[in-house]
């Protein structure tokens, strides 16, 4: 199926979509429950004010991407890097030297 310049609104139940190409499209305000994405790629995208919930990330990778204001709680963090430093590392040495100051 193509859908080329149309506006329309699509309610997707049960529905087999692998493979699809998304290029220069408006999907603002979707909402997404119980998706399939993996092995998806993404570029040259907006995604300011997403929530993500009960989501595994496993193998993300994150290039060239603005987390300003970015809300990140109640994650495993086991093998999770930012510029090839571990995070669990990287949090465990800023928790030891704020606790050695409040004390």
């Amino acid at each position: 199926m193509k859908i080329d310049c149309q506006k329309d609104r699509l309610e997707v139940c049960r529905a087999d979509l692998s493979g699809s190409r998304f290029d220069d499209v408006n999907l603002s305000g979707s909402d997404f429950h119980d998706i399939n994405m993996s092995g998806c790629s993404f570029e040259d995208l907006n995604m300011s004010g997403w929530r993500v919930r009960n989501a595994d990330l496993a193998g993300l990778k994150l290039e060239n991407a603005n987390l300003a204001d970015a809300s990140i709680t109640g994650v495993a963090l086991e093998g999770a890097t930012i510029d090839g430093i571990s995070i669990s590392d990287l949090l465990a040495y800023w928790r030891a030297g704020h606790e050695a100051k409040s004390a």
